[in-house]
């Protein structure tokens, strides 16, 4: 298994299982490796990374052969034209689209949403949802105004999540889009319940074609069960509604994890001590989980820094996630228990695992 990690200063990629990890990198040195994502590729998957540099800003870096080596395409693979009046501050979101081969989403900041049909080594802007009305209101948050969460779901349809507008669904394959926020509240608002504005931290899609999203919001944790046209709380039983993870297990409906923190004002674990909570049941129940993850613990767990992965079909999930205090930890058993694959990183912004072993000499 390889392990891509994302950080503040570069991007390092950890190679092993269960207890025994090599450590690599880093690539891209003092630059921040904002979104990752492996795609399916022949013979090799493709790594992409979104980076960007103090220097010559941000884009998207490519690797054909397990981070060994990168390639950045040539005239910026992400470009705003003259009329659009902005450009491209960083790649929060790189997401491959498995019902349409060779098409990668990227989400971005300025909130924006491109589309890639050559494996992502071009990208062009979705202009159905960067003229969108409602894009003037859509406020930044902590983070920045950015597109975070890309969620494809059949040939026509795409959910995407933003900060701070929520979700919003397309059924025309990007043409057009629409608020779809009812039941997801924004207590900071005076309704409660908007038609758009909401602050969704992420959103993961359920197992299979079942209809089944879930959201980790600002305040609040949410399930749709008519795949993300409205939501349900699902927050009892956790320690907090707060946070930023959200993920679904890729294989087998139902199970999903979250990892709460205290709320707005603090974001620190409840009571210092860094736990994944995971459901089996689709949110009506969930579980602690702290075998291998420290108390006296006071870090944060970002949106896109924790990834799930299916290695044997139905059986135990692979969760790995990363800490703003540079710690990596992955589980085999479901997210049950954990192990430490890295310390002392760099703040660690995203995590990507897929389960292959490189050949002798890449990935290094």
């Amino acid at each position: 298994m390889i392990v891509a990690i994302g950080t503040r200063k570069g991007l390092w990629l950890a190679e092993g299982t269960g207890t025994e990890w090599t450590l690599t990198g880093p690539h891209f040195p003092m630059q921040e490796v904002t979104a990752l994502a492996w795609s399916d590729t022949e013979p090799t998957p493709r790594l992409l990374a979104g980076v960007m540099s103090p220097h010559w800003g941000a884009g998207v870096a490519v690797s054909d052969d397990f981070g060994a080596t990168w390639t950045e395409p040539s005239g910026e693979a992400i470009r705003f034209t003259p009329e659009d009046e902005a450009s491209l501050a960083r790649v929060w979101q790189i997401q491959h689209d498995a019902q349409r081969p060779g098409v990668v989403w990227a989400g971005c900041e300025p909130t924006s949403l491109w589309r890639s049909d050559d494996g992502g080594s071009s990208f062009s802007l979705v202009r159905g949802l960067w003229d969108h009305p409602h894009r003037p209101q859509w406020a930044p948050g902590f983070g920045g105004a950015a597109v975070h969460t890309v969620v494809p779901r059949d040939q026509s349809t795409v959910v995407v999540a933003m900060s701070t507008g929520g979700v919003y669904r397309s059924e025309d394959d990007g043409g057009s889009w629409r608020p779809t926020n009812t039941g997801i509240s924004a207590r900071f608002f005076p309704d409660p319940y908007p038609e758009f504005g909401q602050c969704v931290h992420k959103v993961a899609a359920d197992a299979g074609d079942s209809g089944v999203l879930y959201a980790q919001n600002h305040h609040g944790v949410y399930r749709s069960d008519d795949d993300g046209r409205t939501w349900t709380s699902i927050a009892d039983g956790l320690p907090s509604d707060f946070g930023f993870v959200m993920l679904a297990h890729p294989a087998r409906g139902g199970t999903a994890w979250v990892v709460p923190l205290v709320a707005d004002a603090e974001r620190i674990p409840p009571e210092g001590r860094l736990r994944v909570w995971r459901t089996t049941d689709g949110g009506h129940t969930w579980a602690s989980s702290e075998t291998g993850l420290p108390d006296e613990c006071w870090t944060v767990v970002l949106r896109d820094a924790a990834d799930a992965l299916a290695v044997d079909g139905e059986g135990p999930g692979v969760v790995v996630f990363g800490t703003r205090d540079g710690c990596v930890y992955a589980s085999g058993d479901d997210g049950v228990s954990f192990t430490q694959v890295a310390a002392h990183l760099p703040d660690v912004l995203c995590v990507r695992a897929i389960d292959v072993t490189p050949p002798p000499g890449t990935a290094s």
